[in-house]
This record gives structure tokens, sequence and C-alpha cells, in this order.
């Protein structure tokens, strides 16, 4: 369903200009990476890369602050964006699904500024549509997803997320909803317990749940919206860009209880009639693709008490990364940034 960005800009660069291209985007690819880490004073090290006797800051006052709890992860650069930061990627042993996958990393450059030293920073864990696997398109710099939110951080319309990006599925046969499809690779658990622990054993993260949230376009947006239902007590909002409502996996087959039990219409139901706690869902649909009768009926019938709903439409958009993106910088990022948390840095 995707063809690769990268393939197309060299068919469109050609020649010396792909070489060029190679040159400023690739350069230092396949280099350790380290995340978050301060040079020691007198060091000389460099913030961001690895070596220079880097030190963590102690945590700042604020108790809802997780300084990396560990082990650290063995990081490479896989893309170098114009602003100096870095996408790199480490493999995931998942502790808990038994699942071994590929996770990509970004984080923004108020990450590696001292004066967000002991701050913890909200997470966005993004994931791709199609089979999402063995890659994750967010990870590829052409989509404008990591610049969309520098940008916005610019410009006072979002925070500056660290954005974690892991595969969606096991292999590239069967979509696996994001759930425990029984005597399959436990993806859900993946998803809702190995993936967070990653990102706390390797950033400063927030302990509430109002450091935490998913985007994710077409079956990534399902997963996400899914798995904000499911644990709300982890996960505050999620942008649901094209996605379904309802699991459609054909690995279901015989697991009716299963599958309603990661069955977002269902899940729903039973947050609304606990009361609570309350979550964000943000629907982005392209006027150019169809499905949007599928979020409104979800808008109508859930949208109320503690789900708190928009849909927001992509004017000519349609069904890829870089018209989500667009959505994104239009006014997603913004409304899923003002119910986070935000990094706070150091007076002075």
């Amino acid at each position: 369903m995707w063809i690769s960005a990268v393939v197309v800009l060299a068919l469109l660069l050609g020649g010396g200009g792909f070489a060029a291209w190679k040159l400023e985007w690739f350069s230092g690819n396949g280099e350790a990476v380290s995340f978050g880490k301060t040079p020691a004073s007198g060091s000389g090290g460099e913030a961001g890369k690895a070596g220079g006797a880097p030190t963590e800051a102690a945590p700042s006052g604020d108790p809802d602050v997780q300084m990396p709890t560990g082990p650290k992860a063995q990081f490479k650069q896989t893309a170098k964006l114009d602003d100096g930061t870095i996408v790199a990627k480490t493999t995931l042993v998942g502790a808990k699904s038994g699942f071994t996958g590929d996770v990509w990393v970004w984080a923004p450059k108020q990450y590696d500024d001292p004066k967000y030293a002991k701050s913890g920073f909200p997470v966005l864990i993004a994931l791709p549509g199609g089979e999402g696997y063995p890659t994750n398109y967010w990870a590829d710099r052409s989509l404008g997803l990591h610049k969309a939110i520098s940008d916005g951080v610019a410009a006072g319309t979002s925070l500056p997320y660290v954005v974690i990006m892991p595969v969606l599925n096991p292999d590239n046969k069967y979509y696996y909803d994001g759930s425990d499809i029984p005597g399959r690779p436990k993806m859900g658990t993946w998803m809702a317990e190995d993936v967070p622990d990653f990102a706390k054993a390797n950033f400063r993260t927030y302990k509430s749940r109002d450091g935490w949230a998913f985007m994710g376009s077409s079956s990534g947006a399902f997963v996400g919206m899914k798995t904000v239902l499911q644990h709300p007590d982890k996960f505050k909002a999620v942008i649901a860009s094209g996605g379904e409502i309802v699991p459609d996996s054909p690995l279901w087959k015989g697991h009716q209880a299963e599958m309603d039990a990661n069955n977002p219409e269902k899940l729903a139901k039973k947050l609304i009639d606990r009361k609570g706690p309350e979550v964000y869902i943000n629907f982005q649909i392209g006027t150019k693709e169809g499905g949007k009768d599928r979020m409104v009926k979800f808008q109508q019938e859930y949208g109320k008490g503690p789900i708190k709903t928009t849909i927001r439409d992509i004017q000519n958009g349609e069904h890829n990364g870089w018209h989500y993106v667009r959505g994104m910088k239009e006014g997603s990022l913004e409304w899923i940034s003002k119910v986070l948390k935000a990094p706070k840095p150091e007076a002075g």
C-alpha cells in the first residue's frame, strides 16, 4: 500500500542531486547514538552522541518525573534532520510479550537542552498503517512528522514529544490488531507494556498517563485508539487518522470473546459505564478518502461522558502519511498538546 518515499525522491532527484541528498541525509547513519545525556563538567562531550562521559541529571521536584530506569538500549542512527536531531533504531526483546522487534526513536532538541535536564517529556507512540513490518514508515524523515513537531514547538502549538516508533505486526502476512490473539504473538502486550517500558528505560518520561499518547494511521490508528480505550490508566490521548473502528483481523476466527475484549466500541461503553478516566480521541480523515461515516457513528454513540472526541477533516486529503501530518500541523498537534503534560525547564 505504501511506496517508499526514499525511492520516490531518488527517482526524482537522480544523478548528482541524489548523491548530494544522500550525503546530507545519511551522514552518520549506522553510528552509535545516545539520548538525553548532558556532558559532565569539563568533559567536552557532545549531547546526543555516544561518548563524552555523559551524566544524567537528578530528578526535579516534580514527583511525576520518571528518570530513565534502564537498561539502556543500543541505538544506531538511521536519519538526521536539518536541525541536527536524530532518528535512531534498536531491537527490543519484549520481556512481557516475548516478541522481538525493531523500534525507532526521535527526541526533540529540547531533550538535550540543559534547562530541561531534570524534566520529564511526553511520549508519542507513532504507529504505521499497512503491514507495519519490518519497518515503521514514521521513521522516514520525508513524511515530516518530526519536523512538524519541531515547527510546532517553535510556534507554540506543540509540545516537544519523544517519539517512539515500533513495528506494528510480527510479520507481513496478517494484521494482528495490536492484540493478544490466542496462539499468536502477543502484540497487545508488546504495544501496551513492552514499548512503554522501553521508553521509560531510555528516556525521561512521566509516571502518570498525562505524558502518554498514540498517533497512528490506518491500521495503526485502530491500534492506537484501541489501546487508549483498553488502558486509560496508562494512556490519555490518540490522534487516529483514517483508521478502522472495530477489529478486522482474520486471525480472530474462533475467538469471539477475545475479539470483543479488543473492540473499541465495547471498550468505550465500559469506560462510559464506569465514568472514566477521561480519554481524548482526535480522528483525522481526508476529504478524498472514505471512512468518515464510521468516525461520525462512533462519536455519536460513544463520544460522551469520559470519552472526548473530535473529527478533523483534511481538505483534499488522501489516505497517506503526508496528508495526515498536514492535518496534525493544521490543528491536531495543538489539540493533543493541550491535554498532555508539558516538560518544564528550570528557571534562570
